[in-house]
């Protein structure tokens, strides 16, 4: 995966994220993507249409009481020639105040295409 099209995918799915379009996301996300969230010391694993139906809650959220998401790269690592791991922090911006929880998500990024979660 070269440098420029990891970038210019990174940022359009940053840009998806903070504009909570859900409809972008899908196209994005892997059919099969597979992930684990840690919660409270409880894991649980999903697949893509668990994954769809929390960005859609996430998204309603946000569009429907007029928040927003703060963004940021926390790093980026390369894992072999097409796949790239980037670790990212989202935090819920509600009436300008930025929550004090933080979430952190490890996106593994793949040359198929260009989607999450290969």
């Amino acid at each position: 995966m070269g440098e420029n099209s990891f970038r210019h995918f990174l940022d359009s799915y940053l840009d998806i994220w903070r504009n909570s379009s859900l409809s972008d996301m899908k196209r994005i996300i892997s059919k099969d993507y597979k992930a684990r969230e840690i919660s409270a010391g409880e894991v649980i694993d999903f697949g893509y249409e668990q994954s769809i139906a929390g960005w859609e809650q996430g998204f309603d959220f946000v569009k429907r009481e007029g928040n927003s998401w703060n963004l940021n790269e926390v790093s980026i690592i390369p894992l072999r020639q097409d796949e790239m791991m980037a670790i990212l922090s989202a935090t819920l911006v509600i009436d300008g105040k930025k929550l004090e929880n933080v979430s952190y998500f490890f996106r593994h990024l793949k040359n198929k295409k260009m989607r999450i979660g290969h």
